[in-house]
């Protein structure tokens, strides 16, 4: 996370962790199948995570659970993790070989989170019978991504991301009862 993608290697990984390059390849054929296991192990525990998305269904408002759902799904580890997916064809190979879907493994997660919670409050009337989910979906991804990018203690703010989310799902938002 520190120095980025390009300078991820097998001696970096052994350096941080304190141990000789051997260690690694004893468990991993090679480096690519060790950042297979990582981003694997990654994408699963954000799912356990955006799991609280699902229960959050009919509480607060939309915005606010999808405001926090970014904030996880986007967080420092998942954002960092999408730049190595994306400059190691090897790993993607790897991840679709590993799972369907799964060449870009953490917006998969995040994908399949906010179109299933979306999915969910349409069910419960919360979200309109026309919304296209699919679209929502996409752009509070694709957006939600583009906004954490640039990462620094102070961005995204908490305004500008409920900003964004309201305007997002605006039209698809059903106003709620007092």
């Amino acid at each position: 996370m520190r120095d980025g993608p390009n300078a991820l290697t097998s001696r970096a990984v052994t350096d941080e962790a304190g141990c000789a390059k051997g260690v690694l390849h004893r468990h991993f054929p090679d480096f690519d199948a060790f950042l297979t296991d990582l981003v694997l192990d990654r994408a699963a525990q954000l799912e356990t995570k955006v799991g609280a998305l699902r229960a959050a269904t009919g509480t607060n408002t939309v915005a606010t659970n999808l405001t926090g759902a970014l904030n996880i799904l986007f967080g420092p580890v998942p954002l960092a993790i999408i730049p190595l997916i994306t400059f190691r064809d090897e790993l993607r190979t790897r991840l679709r070989q590993a799972r369907p879907g799964g060449g870009m493994a953490i917006l998969a997660e995040a994908t399949t989170a906010i179109s299933t919670y979306l999915a969910d409050e349409r069910a419960q009337g919360r979200i309109t019978p026309h919304a296209d989910i699919d679209t929502l979906t996409l752009s509070l991804v694709g957006g939600g991504h583009l906004l954490f990018t640039n990462r620094t203690p102070d961005a995204p703010t908490e305004q500008a991301l409920d900003k964004f989310v309201s305007s997002v799902i605006a039209d698809a938002v059903r106003p709620q009862r007092a």
